[in-house]
Parts: C-alpha cells; sequence; structure tokens
C-alpha cells in the first residue's frame, strides 16, 4: 500500500503498544504505509521484532505498561525518532472472568488496560503542550462504551481507558492535544477466540479484521473525530444505553440469561 499523496502522519513519530499482533499490528502496518516512522512495542521480543521487519517499523518489546516499563518504552522510543508524535495505547489484556477474577487479575486489567494510558501520557502531553500539538489514540473496545459480559475485568478497566481518554480531550483540546478512542466489537483476533460463548454473539453481529479496524482509525484520523467506532451500530447501543439505562440494561441481561442457557448455566 502507498502512502496516501497528502497523509496526514507523512514523517510523524508514532508509536504503536501491544502491536506485534492482531489490530496492534494491522494500526501499525498502516501508518507505516501512510509514510509515519512506527516505534512498536509488545511483551514477546521474538514476535515483536518478527513483525517490525515484516512491516517496516522498528521494535522496542519489553513492559508497556508498568510505570518503570512506560518510561523506558517512551525514552527509547524517543532516542529512535527524535519526536514522538503520536502515541497508540493499543495493548489490552483479558484476565479473569466474574467475581471469581482474583486480586492479581483485576491488578494486571487495571495496569494494562487503563494505568498504562496515564502513565504514557504523563509523560508525554507536557512536551505536546509546549509545542501545541500531539495525538493520544487508546484502542478501548466497545466493552468501554456498553460492557463486557462474562469478563468484568475487561469491562470496567475499557470503561476507565474511556473515561481517561475523554478527560484528557476535554482538558487539552484547546492546546493542540487531539485524543481519540477506538471502540470496535469483534475483532478476529486471538482475543475473540477465547471470548467463550460471547464470540458467537459478537461474531453475529459482525466480526471484523484487524485491517478493517486500522482503515476505520485511518478514517477517522482525517477528522479527529473522539470516538472511533469500526462498528457503525456501536453508536446506536451507545444511544439507547444514554436515552433509556434500564431498558438497556434488560436487554443486556435478557442477552445474559440466553448465554447461561445455551451453556447450560442457572437461568
Amino acid at each position: 500500500m502507498n502512502a496516501s499523496p497528502q497523509s496526514a502522519v507523512a514523517g510523524q513519530g508514532i508509536v504503536v503498544t501491544g502491536a506485534a499482533r492482531g489490530i496492534g499490528r494491522a494500526l501499525a502496518a498502516r501508518l507505516v504505509a501512510e509514510g509515519a516512522r512506527v516505534v512498536i512495542n509488545d511483551l514477546d521480543p521474538a514476535s515483536t521484532e518478527a513483525t517490525a521487519a515484516e512491516i517496516g517499523a522498528h521494535a522496542v518489546p519489553g513492559d508497556g505498561a508498568s510505570e518503570e516499563g512506560v518510561a523506558a518504552l517512551v525514552a527509547a522510543a524517543g532516542e529512535h525518532l527524535g519526536t514522538i508524535d503520536a502515541w497508540f495505547a493499543n495493548a489490552g489484556v483479558v484476565r479473569g472472568t466474574d467475581l471469581e477474577a482474583s486480586e492479581e487479575e483485576w491488578a494486571t486489567s487495571w495496569e494494562v488496560n487503563t494505568m498504562a494510558h496515564v502513565r504514557a501520557a504523563r509523560l508525554l502531553v507536557p512536551g505536546w503542550l509546549e509545542r501545541g500539538r500531539g495525538r493520544f489514540v487508546v484502542t478501548a473496545s466497545a466493552a468501554g462504551l456498553l460492557t463486557a459480559l462474562g469478563t468484568a475485568t475487561y469491562s470496567v478497566t475499557k470503561h476507565g481507558a474511556v473515561a481517561f481518554a475523554e478527560w484528557l480531550s476535554a482538558t487539552y483540546r484547546h492546546r493542540g492535544l487531539v485524543v481519540q478512542a477506538i471502540c470496535p466489537q469483534g475483532v478476529q483476533t486471538d482475543m475473540l477466540a477465547r471470548d467463550g460463548a460471547m464470540r458467537d454473539i459478537l461474531v453475529s453481529d459482525g466480526a471484523l479484521t484487524p485491517d478493517d479496524v486500522a482503515e476505520a482509525m485511518w478514517q477517522g484520523l482525517q477528522d479527529d473525530r473522539f470516538l472511533i467506532l469500526p462498528h457503525p451500530q456501536v453508536a446506536d447501543y451507545y444511544r439507547s444505553r444514554a436515552q433509556d439505562t434500564d431498558r438497556w440494561l434488560g436487554g443486556m441481561n435478557r442477552l445474559q440469561r440466553l448465554i447461561e442457557s445455551d451453556a447450560g448455566g442457572p437461568g
């Protein structure tokens, strides 16, 4: 794929976390194709290096969630790129299920799905405000706008990711900071394959490819919209939730009962 004639990211230094595979890889590949200089991060060194070689990015493998890991990633990416113009906080995890989720599973979900964003913004935003421009993009999932039945840890921490992105946008957009949240439903990744009973529901509502999400991201970059919704129907669900929350919760509970019935659980 050749870069667009007047690509919005040509020459920019961009970091994408969780980019060895899946959505992160597709985002990074599209950004490279559009002329950006891209650093990718993921935990597995071999996969990160292999993906970087395949798509033309620079690999900085390691922990992109802890305070020390985020600081190391920002420093290494800054050294390679010179200037970090945009940060794509894409890394995410699903740990635990319902109330049985352990303290450790909650802590890991909070660290990766929410606090990694806070830690990156803490280091990047002051410089962006000085320059009068910067972009922070969160892969938050429709779970961050609606909910994710079957995994409280994921749903709650993705809500936190959206809430933090909203706060950043409300606080700094007049100073040149563009903040965006990518919120897909089912995407054909390893995470969807592990979703169990919920997988069939997400697939029935249209499971996209990672490249589809990357295309939605690219379109969202053209007008700086806050919510990037690869599944357009999520906008309708989000409006329904806001307009009549009790009715929406009743519908979600019916869906929960359907899942339990199909799984032979309590109904």
